[in-house]
């Protein structure tokens, strides 16, 4: 589909022709082999070898959220990328962080960001954060044929709710299904320890300087375990990607920041490798 048409000077009947909102929608009227779950796969024996993005983690304060995550990818027993790239700003008060299959994965980051785009400009206000979750959860849902061939794509989502002035997070799994989380959550192959060391360190009350060292912990924590995950890489100057998110919209700590807080945490694991205790009551 051309969105020139030169033999009449004219846009085609597809960009005139009043539709719903979802640029989603409008692919899979038009041109619905370029949305992923539109694509026929050839029939594929045994597992795929394709860089996998590991750990994402989230964690909300009062004010806000924040979603952060490791830099590695690791294709079978191979680290394939030490500073990938897996938190990205979904747009000005919302992110999403992505875990599973990398390439698929960035694919639908990219179209969920023009998804939200196109809503504001036909519609002219911001889509609700539910919305946002729920729109995520059926671009996911229409990756189940790629998921069940190894292809699949779990992210995390979380932003700002100006209507409820919040934080929230969401999880999903591989069919779309989507859960709301409380506190914290994590995805990814280092999430269940990433989980453990958040669930003795969170608090309700935490700062934001506070919930961001968090992630870290946690991240190292996951590291510690799980050998698809990266953990701060001094010598090569590799640091977790964390970002906050608040009533002043999206930021990414810098190098600097974030170098900052993987700094303080491996000083203090020189003399307690297992990190902080937690008070038994």
């Amino acid at each position: 589909m051309e969105a020139n048409s030169r033999s009449t000077g004219r846009l085609p009947a597809a960009f005139l022709t009043p539709g719903s909102s979802s640029f989603v929608d409008f692919l899979s009227d038009h041109q619905p082999g370029l949305l992923p779950g539109g694509r026929n796969l050839p029939p594929i024996q045994g597992v795929i070898e394709a860089p996998h993005g590991t750990t994402i983690i989230a964690v909300t304060f009062p004010g806000g959220v924040v979603l952060a995550g490791d830099r590695r990818a690791t294709m079978g027993n191979l680290i394939a990328q030490r500073d990938m790239e897996k938190v990205f700003p979904a747009d000005e008060y919302s992110a999403v962080g992505i875990a599973g299959s990398a390439g698929p994965a960035v694919e639908m980051v990219k179209l969920f960001q023009l998804e939200l785009e196109h809503f504001e400009k036909v519609e002219g206000t911001r889509l609700s954060l539910e919305g946002k979750a729920n729109r995520l959860s059926t671009m996911i849902r229409s990756n189940l044929g790629m998921a069940m061939q190894g292809l699949a794509v779990v992210p995390l989502f979380a932003g700002y709710d100006v209507d409820r002035e919040k934080g929230r997070i969401f999880s999903y799994d591989v069919t779309g299904g989507r859960s709301e989380e409380r506190g914290y959550a994590a995805t990814g192959s280092g999430s269940l320890f990433a989980r453990g060391s958040m669930k003795k360190l969170y608090r309700e009350d935490l700062t934001e300087q506070q919930a961001t060292t968090l992630v870290v912990q946690a991240l190292y924590d996951a590291a510690d375990d799980d050998s698809a995950t990266g953990g701060p890489d001094v010598a090569r100057r590799i640091y977790p990607i964390v970002t906050v998110i608040t009533d002043d919209g999206f930021r990414r700590l810098t190098e600097a920041e974030s170098s900052e807080i993987a700094r303080s945490i491996l000083e203090r694991r020189m003399e307690q490798p297992d990190g902080p205790r937690a008070a038994l009551l």
